[in-house]
C-alpha cells in the first residue's frame, strides 16, 4: 500500500517538475507580439501568426481584475509594449512591461491613488530558483508575470524591446 501511494505521488511530482513550455516554430525567429492569457495562467509569443512558445506563468498574489493602484498584487490588462530589460533584476532577468499607460494613470488620479509600476515579466532568481515549475501552483507576484530561469532566458532571446504584449483577463 505505501510503496502505491508512494508511485503515484512520484508521478504526481514528475508532472508538476515537468517543463511548462510548449516549443513550435524556427528557434531564429523573434517574437513580434506576446498573449498573456491571465486566467489560464498562459503566456505565448507570436511571430508572424505562428505560435512561437507558450509557458505556464505565475502572476500577481490578487490575480482577478485590472491593475488600479500600487500594492494591490493585480497584473495589469490590456495592451503594453515590453520598453526595456533588466540585466541584473533579483529574479535573474526581466523584461519591463510599460504599465502604466495614460488611462491607467489617469484612473489612479481620479481615484486619488498611485497606479504603482515595475511590471515585468521575469524569473525566479536565486532565491526561488529550486521550484523550476513548482512556481506555477501559487500566484505568488506583486503583479509579475513570473517563469522559471531556463524560459526568461529564452524569452530574453526572443522577445525586443518594443514588442507589443497584451494581457487579458
Amino acid at each position: 500500500m505505501r510503496v502505491r501511494s508512494l508511485f503515484r505521488f512520484l508521478c504526481a511530482a514528475s508532472l508538476l517538475l515537468a517543463p511548462s513550455t510548449t516549443i513550435a516554430g524556427d528557434r531564429s525567429q523573434k517574437a513580434d507580439r506576446v498573449v498573456v492569457n491571465k486566467s489560464s495562467r498562459e503566456m505565448t509569443l507570436w511571430s508572424e501568426g505562428e505560435v512561437l512558445r507558450t509557458y505556464k506563468v505565475a502572476l500577481g498574489g490578487n490575480p482577478v481584475g485590472h491593475k488600479r493602484e500600487e500594492g494591490d498584487q493585480r497584473t495589469p490588462e490590456g495592451s503594453y509594449t515590453i520598453d526595456y530589460r533588466n540585466p541584473e533584476s533579483r529574479f535573474h532577468l526581466s523584461l519591463h512591461i510599460s504599465y502604466p499607460n495614460e488611462a491607467d494613470r489617469k484612473a489612479a488620479q481620479e481615484r486619488g491613488v498611485s497606479p504603482g509600476g515595475d511590471i515585468f515579466i521575469h524569473g525566479l532568481g536565486s532565491v526561488f530558483g529550486y521550484l523550476k515549475a513548482l512556481h506555477t501552483q501559487h500566484d505568488w507576484t506583486d503583479g509579475c508575470i513570473a517563469v522559471t530561469n531556463q524560459e526568461i532566458e529564452e524569452i530574453w532571446e526572443l522577445v525586443s524591446n518594443g514588442t507589443p504584449i497584451r494581457i487579458n483577463p
